[in-house]
């Protein structure tokens, strides 16, 4: 609930108590001692009501300038609020989400000020980097803390459902420059961690576990966005801390941001190409699968319908169009680059499957499959494919590199380079005897039969010595 207390002239008392009962709303007048003549107004409402019932005051001539101050209510009695909740109050009913107030004011508390915003979308960034290229998750946790990207992310989605369309242009706004910023600071920071010997230029980043899972889309990545854009439309709707949906959203694009500008600093093409495809990738289910969210919830969007009844040749009508433009071609070019690099990783995986269940590989155990972005012959003729296996058995296995590359280039009509990387280890054998698989009991119960038999000649001095095998285990 919200009070609303605001200063009534006494020309205008009549034209506000007019109004208010005409709208049902509870009120209470008390005398106002101030510099000019007239009353206090106090209006209890839902919280999602006080623009409605502010905007019927001021229809009704009273001074948008007037005193007026909105406070919450931690407790309050008044007989028809439902009521006044179904008439006014926009958003979803049966209590499943907040107000189309609340949720716009939710998203814009999430996004800082500019210079604020910009500043922490570097640092971000540049945590991030030194995350990466230290193979350290813990270090890219602390990256996703700082980033700022949830509010600028999930608004666009609030501005969609609530008919906001200055709230969707500046979400895209303010993510595109986001995210480039984001971009040039990992570049920078990635430089000038080459360029003073910090890292090695000859350092392969490919070879470097996290910039090789965040400069690739795969399908695990795109569950983390789905997840991000749920988790972030839910805390905004509900009562979940909305922190936790600006860490879930920076999960999906800091590490990308950064694994882009690492490729780009040391001349990568391919780790570039699948860093900004897995960060636009990011973005566009981030923001779909927050609103898809958003209408589950309830929210029903008048878009469309303002859009056809409202449409009228104009600049700004012209730039909603270019935006909304833009946003579908990203979504297209995004989805045609998942889609072929996830088929790419999908076939490679099942060849490399294929070939290790052959006999003469039995013995060969399959760790893990990594491709680099396969992004269809734009910046390089060919794909690397590392193939992890452990072996216990010490053999050499030569020729499976040149089966493996054989059998997936036929498969996804690729030119791939496949490395295989062999993980010895050895593994115990259970308790017993290795060579006739008898227990150590069996040895004992043996050594005691001629322990008993040895007694029987008491009268011959003997020595019972301990069977030897029994003393080598």
């Amino acid at each position: 609930m919200r009070l609303i207390r605001v200063f009534v002239p006494d020309e205008d008392q009549d034209a506000v108590r007019k109004v208010l009962s005409e709208m049902e709303v509870e009120f209470l007048f008390s005398e106002a001692d101030g510099r000019r003549d007239g009353s206090l107004a106090e209006i209890p409402v839902p919280t999602g009501a006080v623009d409605t019932v502010l905007e019927h005051l001021y229809d009704a001539g009273l001074d948008e300038e007037t005193y007026t101050v909105v406070t919450d209510v931690d407790r309050a009695s008044v007989p028809n609020v439902e009521e006044i909740t179904d008439r006014y109050v926009e958003g979803p009913k049966g209590g499943r989400g907040a107000s189309h107030t609340e949720i716009r004011e939710r998203a814009e508390d999430l996004t800082p000020d500019t210079a604020t915003y910009l500043a922490f979308a570097i640092a971000s960034a540049i945590v991030a980097v030194g995350g990466l290229l230290l193979d350290s998750a813990i270090v890219i946790v602390g990256a996703m803390v700082i980033a700022p990207f949830a509010g600028s992310t999930l608004s666009a989605s609030v501005g969609a459902v609530i008919s906001d369309r200055e709230m969707v242009v500046d979400s895209a706004t303010s993510q595109a420059t986001g995210l480039v910023i984001a971009y040039v600071g990992a570049v920078v920071m990635s430089v000038f961690l080459q360029q003073t010997g910090f890292v090695q230029p000859t350092l392969d980043i490919g070879r470097v576990g996290q910039v090789s899972a965040f400069g690739t889309p795969n399908l695990l990545t795109l569950v983390i966005a789905i997840a991000a854009g749920f988790a972030g439309a839910l805390a905004l709707a509900t009562d979940l801390p909305v922190s936790l949906a600006g860490v879930a959203v920076a999960a999906a694009i800091v590490p990308a941001a950064a694994a882009a500008g690492i490729g780009t600093a040391w001349g990568e093409p391919l780790v570039v190409a699948g860093g900004l495809v897995l960060l636009l990738m990011n973005i566009v289910f981030i923001n779909l699968t927050a609103y898809l969210t958003l209408i589950a919830l309830g929210y029903r969007s008048s878009v469309i319908r303002n859009v056809r009844e409202n449409a009228a040749v104009s600049l700004r009508t012209g730039a909603y169009a270019i935006v909304v433009l833009l946003f579908l071609v990203v979504v297209a070019l995004t989805v045609l680059g998942t889609y072929q690099h996830l088929v790419f990783e999908q076939q490679a995986n099942n060849e490399v499957h294929d070939v290790l269940e052959d006999a003469e590989y039995s013995s060969l155990e399959l760790a893990s499959v990594k491709t680099e972005y396969n992004d269809a012959s734009v910046f390089s003729d060919e794909v690397s494919v590392t193939v992890t296996v452990g072996r216990s058995s010490g053999l050499e296995y030569e020729g499976l590199a040149e089966n493996l590359q054989t059998e997936i280039d036929a498969r996804t009509s690729r030119s791939v380079h496949v490395d295989v990387r062999f993980v010895d280890y050895q593994r115990a054998a259970t308790v017993g005897d290795a060579a006739d698989g008898r227990s150590a009991w069996w040895h004992v119960d043996e050594w005691l039969a001629r322990l008993v038999e040895s007694s029987v000649a008491e009268s011959m001095p003997q020595t019972v010595a301990l069977p030897t095998d029994l003393v080598e285990e």
